[in-house]
């Protein structure tokens, strides 16, 4: 592959994973933003270089697929490469994680470019001029979602520490994906089902405003279809008070015995 494709071995730690050994998603989620830091320092661009410009790039959306689960201690080796930069400030950055027995994760990325206020603003040509825009395939997209209509809304309420918060002052993406899956959990427990037992498909998350220290959050989780091969694929709007701050689906199966039906239940 050419340079601007940033190749770099990865971990996840031994708190990622869960009761029965699988790594978590929002876990992988932290992975992937590591590989994106990482993609950004070999193009000369460390975070410290953003902080003395006084700007940065935000998530506004994230698109991933998992292929498999990922055994703790497994050598991985994460990949990335931007894929589109329009108009300075709309960027687009692909990630890949791959082990021995072959791909683990893919994410598609997308970024916009933001002054110290986050205000939308047009990256410097330095910044512009960084990144070797690439493609080596498609974007990453959910699979094909069968809709389901009426689903019961599961209700799940937090407030946010202010241990959460990353170097803008906001929790970072992938603490939303936390809330989505620690959502579906309690829902399926109250159902009798084993929250052990999920095991991740697929996410994509859209951000429309940030949280904040000590705000209460309301997760609002429901059931809105299945894929083709039996999967159950679910909505979460994650918003404080009335101000919506977040909308994921998340597309889960469960592992072991208790049959992909099962999450029908939480209809």
């Amino acid at each position: 592959m050419s340079s601007s494709v940033f190749d770099v071995p990865v971990s996840l730690p031994r708190s990622a994973f869960s009761p029965r050994e699988a790594a978590r998603a929002g876990d992988l989620w932290r992975l992937f933003q590591d590989v994106a830091v990482g993609g950004s320092i070999a193009a000369g661009w460390p975070p410290e270089r953003y902080r003395e410009e006084k700007v940065s790039f935000v998530v506004r959306s994230m698109t991933v697929i998992h292929h498999r689960e990922t055994l703790y201690g497994e050598p991985l080796v994460g990949q990335t490469w931007p894929s589109r930069f329009r108009r300075g400030m709309f960027f687009r950055r692909e990630c890949r994680v791959v082990g021995e027995a072959g791909p683990v994760a893919s994410a598609t990325q997308e970024w916009v470019h933001v002054t110290a206020d986050v205000k939308l603003a047009p990256a410097s040509e330095s910044l512009s001029s960084a990144f070797e825009v690439e493609e080596h395939g498609p974007p990453v997209q959910l699979p094909e979602i069968a809709p389901r209509q009426g689903g019961r809304v599961h209700r799940f309420e937090l407030e946010c520490w202010h241990s959460w918060m990353d170097p803008l002052d906001h929790v970072n993406h992938p603490a939303y994906v936390d809330w989505a899956d620690e959502a579906l959990a309690r829902a399926m427990s109250a159902e009798g089902l084993d929250p052990v037992a999920l095991s991740a498909v697929a996410e994509e998350a859209r951000f429309s405003s940030g949280v904040n220290a000590r705000e209460a959050v309301t997760v609002e989780t429901q059931l809105i279809g299945t894929t083709a091969d039996g999967a159950a694929a679910f909505s979460h709007r994650v918003a404080v008070g009335e101000r919506a701050c977040a909308k994921l689906t998340t597309v889960r199966r469960l592992h072991g015995e208790q049959g992909e039906t099962a999450l029908l239940a939480l209809a």
